[in-house]
């Protein structure tokens, strides 16, 4: 079980970075599209804004992971190992909490959309409902996440300032 998930976070992270190589790809060849005088097409502007959102909700479980998400340490850097760990471990409680609350929305959303059959219709017709789930998913798998920082022996900030790559 444990293997199946680390594949399925694995697997969500590199879809994620295939769709950076999409967004990068459409926007050259939409680029070049105008500077030959040619319109772009209007499914490669779309595209480009679904992967966006992919992207970032695919991807962000896997930074949780390997936090690799924007953090500032500078308060954590000040305190005692022992403080630090609480602060932490509180921090990814809340991060819990607030993940949780929008898994918990998104698919609400994403029921009322399958319900409805909504539709987004710009440059071709694609359900709604294929947009929004990604939100309990991705939510829902970065609560798991943070969770694991509240409970395991790891926690989510070094207590080192700066960058320390």
């Amino acid at each position: 079980m444990s293997r199946a998930y680390d594949a399925l976070l694995f697997a969500m992270a590199i879809i994620a970075g295939m769709t950076l190589v999409w967004l990068m790809v459409s926007v050259v060849t939409s680029v070049l599209m105008r500077n030959l005088g040619l319109q772009p097409f209007a499914w490669l502007f779309t595209s480009a804004e679904y992967g966006l959102l992919y992207m970032t909700m695919l991807g962000a479980p896997w930074l949780v992971r390997e936090r690799g998400h924007v953090h500032i340490e500078l308060v954590t850097a000040v305190l005692p190992a022992r403080l630090r760990r609480i602060v932490s471990r509180l921090v990814a409680a809340a991060c819990v909490l607030v993940c949780g609350v929008l898994a918990w929305k998104g698919a609400e959303l994403f029921l009322t959309n399958i319900a409805r059959g909504d539709v987004d219709t710009r440059a071709y017709y694609y359900p709604r409902w294929l947009l929004t789930v990604a939100f309990p998913l991705s939510f829902g798998l970065m609560a798991v996440e943070f969770a694991r920082f509240v409970a395991g022996q790891d926690i989510l900030h070094s207590g080192e300032a700066g960058i320390h790559e």
